[in-house]
């Protein structure tokens, strides 16, 4: 019986309970909004397969092995557009789609509830470009992807890490027909936070009905300087992730899972068949490649995936690189992120304070914030915001 006592040990993968053949395990939010196993007792069996497929206590020792790596960028200007940074995504799901598959992604719903979902049509990929930066509900996709495989069909499956490896674990065996990308992550906010921000936005708005999200807008300054962007009706809103409280309670490591501050997952050479990153300096390794819409670092772990790439390169403009090069200084592939000291009060007032309260308790709009946020957006207009950036990096070392 599988047993949570430290909620650090526990990524929310959903394995476990997709696995249960006694459906004895419940996947159930916790006060701050994220998800974990609760087991009934009574209906358990006690056979174990839960523990044998949960990825932390199951995780491997990293095997080092030969990888390739690549910067690309989308030919398709509006797929790249839409895309966080690069859209290397796309044609691979495009690929499997178009010979008979289906593929797995993150995706808003309705009320902008990030859960995962699967499309069987390119028309429909959209939903899974552009960044979530919230947890996604899991739902029955392992549970979808096993049938889809066993059928024979190509499957494509984004996540995290830690969903990658709950997948593969819950699976229990390789599939030739399974194509795997993950993402070089930070770390997961909670889905409650997400909620009361969109409340706390609405009343912005004065209670218009919020329509759509981007956690990184490139529409305004490129793809240097990072926008959310919300939408109500005619109504937008945009702000850095210095200034936005939502962003700010994400890149300050405050309203993130507690299996992030130490994640299992944070290693160079792993099981999916694909990582991919947004590439921040492309002009390190080819200056054609940098034009301020976003480019994607891929770092290709196997075979397979190597053979699927050389299949769709002609969607991109490309450039192999080293992979020792293109991992340098990406420090959330090797490092999770600190602990707050903020983050214990704030989810102590979560569900104590209403949004306002809450939001402007923690991230409030101080001159600080101001004039950092005007500095960046005159860095971004004069085209300076990268130089900076590039300086503020080397002085911390990375």
């Amino acid at each position: 019986m599988i047993s949570i006592t430290e909620k650090a040990d526990c990524c929310g993968c959903t394995a476990c309970a997709k696995i249960c053949v006694n459906s004895s395990i419940a996947i159930e939010p916790d006060n701050e909004g994220f998800m974990y196993p609760v087991v009934n007792a009574a209906t358990c069996t006690d056979c174990g397969l839960c523990d044998h497929v949960c990825p932390i206590v199951n995780a491997d020792k990293e095997n080092i092995f030969q990888q390739n790596a690549y910067i690309v960028n989308n030919k398709n200007e509006a797929i790249r557009n839409e895309s966080t940074s690069g859209g290397a995504f796309t044609p691979i799901a495009q690929y499997i789609i178009e010979n008979g598959g289906v593929v797995f992604g993150a995706s808003f719903d309705e009320q902008l509830n990030v859960c995962h979902t699967y499309v069987e049509s390119c028309n429909e990929l959209y939903k899974f470009r552009g960044s979530k930066y919230v947890q996604s509900d899991m739902g029955d996709s392992y549970i979808h992807a096993k049938k889809f495989l066993d059928a024979g069909r190509l499957v494509g499956f984004s996540g995290t890490p830690c969903q990658i490896e709950g997948l593969i674990c819950f699976l229990r065996k390789g599939y030739k027909n399974l194509y795997t990308v993950d993402l070089v992550c930070r770390s997961v906010p909670s889905p409650l936070v997400w909620k009361k921000y969109l409340a706390y936005k609405k009343n912005k708005f004065n209670s218009s009905p919020i329509t759509s999200a981007s956690f990184r807008d490139k529409s305004r300054y490129g793809y240097q300087y990072p926008n959310i962007c919300i939408k109500a009706g005619n109504k937008q809103y945009y702000a850095g992730i210095e200034a936005d409280p939502f962003m700010r309670s994400f890149f300050e490591n405050v309203a993130v899972r507690p299996s992030c501050y130490k994640c299992n997952f944070t290693k160079r050479c792993r099981r999916c068949d694909f990582t991919i990153w947004d590439c921040s300096f492309p002009e390190k390794f080819d200056r054609t490649l940098d034009d301020n819409k976003g480019t994607t670092c891929v770092l290709i772990h196997t075979q397979k995936g190597t053979d699927l790439f050389n299949k769709i390169k002609s969607n991109f403009r490309y450039k192999e690189v080293s992979p020792d090069e293109i991992v340098k200084g990406v420090k959330e592939m090797f490092e999770s992120v600190p602990y707050s000291k903020k983050r214990e009060p704030f989810f102590n007032d979560l569900n104590k304070l209403s949004e306002k309260e809450l939001f402007d308790k923690y991230f409030p709009s101080s001159a600080k914030t101001i004039i950092i946020h005007h500095m960046k957006k005159f860095l971004a207009r004069t085209n300076l915001y990268k130089k900076v950036k590039k300086v503020a990096i080397k002085k911390e070392g990375r």
